[in-house]
């Protein structure tokens, strides 16, 4: 697949670069492709959520009443979970939510996700750029002249651009990320992917077999 190289202006430089087939040109696996989303998601989660069960409520354990002879219901101590202030009956824990998939799954998720964008016509390539110091409006006006400023784009630098991604912060839906760092989930959630022409030699160097 080949794809015409932009410059930040939007316009053609009159070059062409090619996609490899084996990245870009998968039949899409969707079901492992939902895998890679769910781990990524799953990854997200602290874990860190507690409830207090009976045994770690500070009160009485002294019985409310006697066991027989009332004509209600038999109750213990006050730190019973039916009460108010209670403990609670089967409360969440702090536990870790990471799934576990194997290499090969995670890089046909990629590939799936690379190659459903190229179908879709949602992959830009643009020549190689920097800027010199942080600047919001010189990076909106790259996204306005390629016609995406309003499609969730995702820009995929080759190398850690620490101007260009300050440029990008102060934009809603806008996200700009490392070609090494570039997973499933970010692909999916994209509306258009920008790719640098250094990042489509790294995501080739990476991903392809």
């Amino acid at each position: 697949m080949k794809l015409e190289v932009l410059n930040i202006q939007g316009q053609q430089t009159g070059r062409e670069i090619e996609l490899p087939e084996d990245v870009f040109g998968v039949e899409p696996n969707e079901h492992v492709v939902y895998l890679a989303v769910k781990q990524y998601l799953a990854a997200q989660r602290q874990g860190t959520h507690k409830a207090k069960e009976r045994n770690e409520i500070a009160g009485s354990t002294k019985k409310l009443k006697r066991q027989k002879g009332t004509g209600t219901a038999r109750f213990g101590d006050i730190k019973n979970p039916i009460f108010r202030g209670g403990g609670r009956i089967f409360g969440p824990r702090p536990r870790k939510y990471n799934i576990t998939l194997n290499k090969k799954v995670k890089q046909l998720a990629r590939k799936s996700a690379l190659s459903s964008k190229a179908s879709a016509g949602k992959i830009f390539v643009i020549e190689d750029f920097s800027f010199e110091a942080p600047k919001t409006k010189a990076f909106a006006d790259i996204l306005a002249a390629l016609k995406v400023a309003d499609q969730k784009p995702v820009v995929v630098t080759s190398d850690y651009e620490k101007e260009v991604y300050l440029s990008s912060r102060n934009l809603p839906k806008t996200k700009v990320v490392r070609a090494s760092d570039l997973n499933t989930y970010e692909v999916m959630n994209a509306g258009a992917l920008i790719l640098s022409e250094g990042a489509v030699e790294k995501i080739t160097e990476a991903f392809a077999n």
